[in-house]
């Protein structure tokens, strides 16, 4: 019960959050202009920009198949593919109960250990990780001028004006970090002992075992080429579904190819945000970028960030929603024997 009620709370102040970013995203604009803007826009470019989303979201199912298979147990492309866009779907609800939902769903369906599934998705998430950090990388050498403005416009120069400066700060930060460490060391040296006797320990240590097999799956892919070339696909296609839409708006529309880039690469933080949805974290960013970097009105650049949300939400619900009904509509013949838990598995520790 009381995990219950810290859930929801947390989850409140999240929703929170987000819908006050979404204040300061809105705050102070034009609302007729906005709605122009909405009148004015041109949908087909919308829907146009789902096709790659779809595209992004098969070969996502394909890639996790990939590296199912290298964990030594079969799956279809059919049951990944609606445990993806289900897993999504829990994500506008419940920010990262997506990740649980996708494995859970995939473990009942086709008897597949769930910490290991698990542990595919955070080697994958790893691995999406790597390759936001590449495409900041290109953004920050093609853009720098610009994002060094933007960056301490909005977020240094605030930061600065309460925080100490030249000596002080080092001194805090430094006193902070060390301080951090010596005290988390110091908890766990004590601990120890007790926690090897709870009742838990066994089941975290099982659980870590599995996480592991599920990392591993990217060290002993049996296609690393298909792998790849599914990372290179779904990202070329995210970067679509973020072009694409620039011509719904003539405010937007002179945007250019690395222009897109510098947008995946903000939005894509912005989601990252625990916030259901993203709502507020992404209208935010988005608009902030669209005005300080690109100098864009403040009511076409909201509205971009508007349109562009709405669409991948009502995408993903809608599939969701049919991926939900297709799940428990269709006859489950699982794809292996009954799962055998990793514990019990001969893994070697490398």
């Amino acid at each position: 019960m009381k995990n219950n009620i810290l859930s929801v709370l947390k989850y409140l102040v999240f929703l929170l959050i987000g819908l006050l970013l979404l204040w300061l995203a809105l705050r102070g604009l034009n609302f007729e202009k906005i709605w122009s803007e909405f009148r004015a826009a041109r949908y087909s470019w919308l829907l146009m920009a789902m096709i790659p989303g779809f595209i992004s979201h098969i070969s996502r199912a394909a890639r996790w198949n990939i590296m199912i298979e290298s964990m030594g147990y079969k799956t279809r492309l059919f049951s990944t593919f609606h445990a993806v866009m289900m897993g999504y779907f829990a994500n506008m609800a419940v920010p990262r109960l997506g990740e649980i939902t996708r494995c859970t769903v995939l473990s009942r369906r086709d008897n597949i250990p769930l910490n290991g599934l698990i542990g595919t998705v955070i080697a994958e998430r790893l691995f999406d990780t790597l390759c936001l950090g590449i495409i900041a990388f290109l953004v920050i050498i093609g853009q720098f001028s610009f994002l060094q403005n933007f960056l301490r416009k909005v977020f240094w120069s605030p930061l600065s004006e309460n925080l100490p400066t030249g000596a002080g700060l080092i001194t805090v930060l430094a006193i902070s970090i060390f301080g951090g460490i010596f005290l988390f060391w110091l908890l766990l040296k004590f601990s120890m002992p007790f926690i090897r006797r709870l009742s838990f320990y066994k089941k975290m240590k099982d659980l870590l075992l599995g996480f592991a097999a599920g990392i591993k799956t990217i060290k002993n892919l049996k296609h690393k080429r298909a792998f790849l070339f599914h990372t290179l696909l779904i990202w070329f296609m995210y970067f679509l579904m973020t072009y694409i839409p620039f011509r719904a708006l003539q405010a937007t529309s002179h945007l250019t190819l690395l222009d897109a880039t510098t947008l995946l690469m903000m939005g894509t933080f912005a989601m990252v945000v625990p916030v259901p949805a993203g709502i507020g974290a992404y209208h935010w960013i988005i608009t902030k970028t669209l005005t300080d970097v690109y100098n864009i009105a403040s009511e076409p650049a909201a509205s971009f960030a508007l349109m562009a949300h709405a669409a991948q939400i009502l995408f993903i619900v809608v599939i969701g929603i049919i991926s939900f009904m297709l799940i428990i509509s269709s006859k489950n013949n699982p794809a292996n024997a009954k799962a055998i838990p990793f514990e019990r598995k001969n893994i070697s520790p490398d």
